[in-house]
């Protein structure tokens, strides 16, 4: 894929992702502006509080699965991405667990990660659990992401992505996680792995 067309689906998904919270503090403010009534302007407030977290959340976990957070070859620590992935989640029916033998981690490697808790997440379209374990062994680190819940889905596109099938995105921007995760493994000389445990539970383990 091109990296301009790439590029092009990475913004999409950002908008997409990002245009209901902004939206709803755009309609709070506009409501404040005419309301007077004391206890209708608090529960605008409220609104606006949650969809100001919202979207700060959503924009701090972005940075750092996205974008070039810490510059090049730069380490990020561990602790940074699990508050961020924990934020992201705050709020939602999807209970996260963390766990990590190690302090930080290359920004490369951490790209994967976050990723692969951006494609791990969308399969739990009701919500449900998630684990996230990081352990190490000698020099390598192994990052397992785990998904169980009474209703998983996980979409054919995504999967086809996430074994390393990245020729063609088809438009749509909800895959561009599994592609960009996907790439950047290619990259480090490894890729992910997808191990169904049964039709509710998955992992997608990645080792470098």
């Amino acid at each position: 894929m091109k990296e301009l067309d790439f590029a092009a689906l990475l913004c999409s998904r950002l908008c997409h992702d990002l245009i209901s919270p902004v939206g709803a503090i755009s309609n709070g403010i506009e409501i404040l502006s005419d309301e007077e009534d004391e206890m209708m302007r608090a529960e605008v407030i409220k609104l606006l509080e949650l969809s100001a977290g919202q979207t700060s959340n959503r924009l701090k976990f972005y940075s750092l699965a996205f974008g070039a957070a810490g510059g090049i070859g730069a380490h990020v620590p561990i602790r940074d991405a699990k508050n961020a992935a924990t934020s992201l989640f705050e709020g939602t029916p999807i209970n996260l667990d963390w766990n990590s033998e190690i302090g930080e981690m290359d920004k490369s490697t951490l790209k994967v990660l976050l990723n692969m808790i951006l494609v791990a997440s969308e399969s739990l379209i009701r919500g449900g659990d998630m684990a996230v374990n990081i352990t190490k062994t000698g020099e390598s680190i192994i990052t397992e992401v785990s998904v169980r819940a009474d209703r998983v889905i996980f979409q054919d596109k995504a999967r086809e992505m996430i074994w390393g099938n990245t020729e063609t995105l088809d438009g749509d921007p909800k895959i561009a996680p599994a592609y960009l995760s996907s790439s950047v493994a290619r990259e480090l000389g490894s890729k992910i792995e997808h191990i169904e445990h049964n039709e509710n539970s998955f992992t997608l383990k990645f080792s470098t």
